[in-house]
């Protein structure tokens, strides 16, 4: 028998671990614990477990990737061990790591994390040891940031601008993009990339891959929304180029197809590989765009080629690409359609839902009307770390918590120790 070591704060957790659904027992009853004396029968889809591949998740609430603009030289810090891992501890039943760049300059900004390195392996791996002692799966969401590189983080961008020099450690000489196009005006404009500098981004992606695999991650995510480098290949308003990666929306879907094909060879056939996209540009036809961009249509088509290419899931989102953008008024789950439309389209790959989804019964009712397989949650876990054990409450759902967490739950009568 295994003796618990009370100093070893990634010691794993019973059960399933908190998050997944199970029976009250008598004692918790009678202390007050919980008003519920048996789970619902079928649970609510939202507490289910679900399997994809060799993972099985324990509820199908994902943090969705966020950016934290916290690394340093791209490593992961201390920070993200106390971001990621308070989600662990309550529940979630699968973590996305942020945006990573497969390459230094394929950052987003300079405090971006990065995993083009072995040296950045180490951080990381302590993270995933620290979200499977919570039984929580992990993945990583990898990117090259394209002609959107090169930029401030976040909360500086009102003092000092969009843009970062080289004197503040950016790289504008080295932002690159399909075409020399840039997003817009006043941002960098980007070099035309290569043939061959293509096949080098594509192989640091599957590079990457390789070390994500080191570092134990569950999943792959490839980052190909909100106007980074792959979404710049795949819409018509960046991508001019007439050689085999422009033109025709296969030609424009070579770039990403092809490096989906290139991490199929080196991540395990066991472990998931999911795709985000943004489903439509939300560009209006033009005299200049007189496509409008990237479309649902257009989005359709390529959730069918990535299927082939055993992708398997795609991560449903939308806009970024272009600040000629429209995007409608924020209503709840205004971007749910999108991933029904895919699943219905091409039911052999899955689907994932995310934008404005903030309340259990929305995120419940979404799976059980068969509209995404799976509820991505983004701001509203920022808002609320324990989204996933309120959300058992609002649904009947007496969910394991946290051994060290248990005195907090809600109770009926107060018992004194």
């Amino acid at each position: 028998m295994t003796v618990a070591d009370t100093n070893n704060f990634f010691q794993n957790q019973e059960g399933n671990g908190p998050g997944s659904a199970v029976e009250p027992t008598a004692s918790e009853i009678s202390q007050g614990y919980t008003t519920i004396t048996k789970n619902p029968d079928p649970l609510p889809m939202l507490f289910q477990p679900k399997t994809i591949r060799g993972l099985t998740l324990k509820n199908h609430m994902v943090l969705s990737p966020m950016c934290m603009y916290s690394a340093t030289d791209g490593f992961a810090t201390n920070f993200h061990l106390a971001h990621i891992g308070q989600y662990a501890i309550r529940g979630v039943g699968m973590i996305i790591m942020e945006d990573t760049g497969v390459l230094p300059e394929g950052r987003a900004t300079p405090t971006c994390l990065g995993l083009w390195k072995d040296e950045q392996i180490e951080k990381l791996s302590e993270i995933v040891n620290l979200a499977h002692a919570h039984n929580a799966a992990i993945g990583i969401q990898l990117t090259h940031g394209g002609r959107k590189s090169s930029t401030a983080t976040m909360w500086l961008r009102r003092k000092e601008g969009i843009l970062v020099d080289a004197e503040k450690g950016g790289w504008p000489d080295k932002v690159v993009g399909p075409s020399a196009v840039p997003y817009a005006d006043d941002w960098w404009h980007p070099k035309e990339l290569t043939i061959e500098e293509i096949h080098h981004i594509q192989q640091s992606f599957a590079d990457s891959v390789v070390r994500a695999e080191k570092a134990g991650f569950d999943v792959i995510e490839l980052h190909a929304a909100h106007g980074y480098l792959f979404h710049q290949f795949l819409s018509p308003i960046s991508n001019k180029r007439t050689d085999e990666y422009g033109g025709s929306l296969q030609n424009r879907a070579r770039m990403l197809v092809e490096t989906v094909r290139r991490i199929r060879k080196v991540w395990s056939q066991e472990k998931p590989l999911f795709v985000r996209i943004s489903v439509t540009d939300w560009v209006e036809p033009s005299d200049e765009d007189p496509t409008g961009g990237w479309t649902e249509e257009d989005s359709i088509e390529l959730a069918k080629l990535l299927a082939k290419e055993e992708v398997d899931l795609i991560d449903c989102s939308a806009n970024g690409l272009s600040p000629k953008q429209i995007i409608p008024p924020l209503v709840p789950g205004f971007q749910v359609p999108f991933a029904a439309a895919i699943k219905k389209s091409v039911p052999e790959v899955l689907t994932a839902a995310v934008g404005y989804i903030t309340e259990a019964k929305q995120a419940n009712d979404i799976l059980e009307e068969g509209k995404a397989d799976l509820i991505y949650l983004g701001r509203v876990m920022l808002r609320n770390p324990n989204f996933v054990l309120d959300a058992a409450a609002q649904l009947g759902v007496y969910p394991q918590y946290p051994h060290q967490y248990e005195k907090g739950r809600n109770k009926t009568q107060i018992t004194l120790y």
